[in-house]
């Protein structure tokens, strides 16, 4: 009899601790599948963007068909207009083509086909070539004009906020993207310059957009390094640096 007691003292003792070990395996579980979500969680959580850019990248570019052609949406339009300037650049720049030479030969090939396409329809009895009558829309000049306009005016208002001594951040920024862009004259021409330019747009926002969260962490990290250089660098020149007080307009 005593030995049956025993005997059912040792199962309860074993089944409350199989009950506890289960217990604190399914904790330990659930911990981790806790930590899975948080981590993931937190892995999901999108860091900042490029210049605290929050649209995308399509919408920057103005959503229509000039971004669907810098981010190759069409790659058969981006193509072509890629070799177009390619050849425009071929062209002008390695072969030394004169721009008012290739239009006046253009209209003088164009000119001569439609004259005796013209002439030689009337003698075999033929209808004549219907040319199109080409003319150039006044609302679309307006809208490039005004476009133009606004972007020009915009352009004078930031040089002369910097020229009056207010922000000297942007001061330095401006005679720093002026002396790269003197250097750049320097080596090569204005045509090279633009094709170069040109390219550039074709080729970094495609990439830029393939491999978007690498390149925002790593320019995160770079921005963050930079902004310590500079604050280095305020505080050890630019705050030494004796300036006027600064006059406030009453409006």
């Amino acid at each position: 009899m005593a030995d049956h007691e025993d005997h059912k003292k040792d199962d309860n003792f074993l089944d409350k601790l199989s009950g506890t070990i289960h217990g604190l395996a399914h904790d330990d579980s659930s911990d981790s599948d806790v930590d899975n979500k948080t981590g993931s969680s937190s892995s999901s959580v999108s860091f900042n963007r490029l210049f605290g850019r929050e649209k995308p990248l399509h919408k920057l570019f103005g959503g229509g068909k000039p971004a669907d052609v810098f981010l190759w949406r069409n790659k058969k339009i981006s193509a072509g207009v890629l070799g177009g300037a390619t050849a425009i650049w071929l062209l002008f720049d390695v072969l030394e083509y004169h721009l008012l030479t290739l239009v006046c030969h253009l209209l003088i090939f164009v000119l001569a086909a439609l004259f005796l396409w013209s002439n030689a329809s009337f003698f075999m009895n033929k209808s004549r070539p219907d040319i199109p009558k080409v003319q150039i829309p006044e609302e679309h000049v307006l809208h490039v004009a005004a476009a133009l306009r606004t972007e020009i005016n915009h352009a004078f208002s930031t040089l002369r906020s910097t020229a009056s001594g207010g922000d000297l951040k942007k001061f330095l920024g401006i005679i720093t993207g002026l002396w790269i862009l003197s250097i750049l004259g320097s080596c090569c021409s204005f045509l090279t310059l633009l094709y170069i330019t040109f390219v550039l747009l074709h080729t970094v926002p495609v990439l830029y957009e393939k491999y978007e969260d690498q390149v925002d962490a790593f320019g995160e990290k770079a921005l963050v390094e930079l902004k310590k250089q500079y604050d280095v660098f305020n505080a050890k020149v630019l705050s030494k640096i004796p300036r006027g007080p600064l006059k406030h307009k009453k409006v």
